[in-house]
């Protein structure tokens, strides 16, 4: 008499039908979080600035999921109550939110760094960073999880990144702060800090940086799905990824 062979659960069926958002989706590490969660069978809201960009993303998407796009620029206080709001009418909750709106500047020392560019680093990793979960925590319930993509620049300093490292050392603190003020109501904050990753940022913090010795955003993004599966009962605080190559 032939055996019945086991039928096997999915890996990660704990995030089947979460919905998750992620900033800054269009491109780089949110993208292949995106493309991630996407898999695991989560519910996507995706958001960014580019329009165009941002439709093509969730025509891909849809293939698999539901998924809602929502142009924001995560500066804007009115465009971030759109979303949270969007997202209630939708969904009416949010299990996942990835905060990895940011952005660089190009490599210049603090005295030729324009304060403009200061500003704009500052308002879109660290500013924005709060008022996405400013505005989303009301959504958010026991079990469910905060992701903050952090780059390891949140604990190294780079010189000619004044900005840049000012930004991720802020948002350090923000999210320590902000996970122990969400111990008691069971929500997970998590530090991600991303070494070198092939991404278009590079574009404007070192464009002649050796790519092919970067991770690629699909390792960042498994290594986060991977942190969201764990028990309840465990939680991982930093998770820092960094390339098999060594430093830069």
């Amino acid at each position: 008499m032939a055996r019945k062979t086991a039928r096997r659960a999915p890996a990660n069926e704990g995030l089947r039908g979460k919905v998750a958002l992620i900033t800054g989706a269009s491109q780089g590490i949110g993208l292949a979080i995106a493309r991630a969660l996407a898999a695991e069978g989560c519910a996507l809201v995706i958001a960014g600035r580019n329009e165009p960009r941002l439709q093509r993303t969730g025509r891909e998407l849809a293939a698999q999921t539901r998924v809602l796009p929502v142009v924001c620029d995560v500066r804007d206080t009115g465009a971030v109550h759109s979303l949270c709001i969007a997202i209630e009418r939708r969904f009416h909750r949010l299990d996942i939110l990835v905060n990895n709106a940011g952005i660089g500047h190009s490599n210049l020392n603090v005295g030729k760094l324009a304060l403009e560019v200061w500003r704009e680093v500052i308002e879109t990793n660290l500013n924005g960073m709060f008022l996405v979960t400013h505005c989303a925590l009301p959504l958010m319930r026991r079990g469910s999880a905060i992701v903050n993509n952090l780059s390891i620049a949140a604990k190294r300093v780079f010189p000619g990144s004044s900005a840049y490292n000012a930004s991720k050392h802020g948002a350090l603190g923000f999210t320590n702060t902000l996970r122990e003020e969400l111990r008691p109501r069971g929500i997970r904050v998590i530090a991600l800090l991303p070494g070198a990753t092939d991404t278009a940022i590079w574009k404007t913090l070192w464009p002649e940086a050796p790519r092919k010795k970067m991770m690629s955003a699909e390792t960042v993004a498994a290594s986060v799905v991977r942190a969201l599966t764990l028990p309840p009962e465990g939680t991982v605080e930093e998770l820092i990824i960094l390339p098999g190559a060594g430093t830069l």
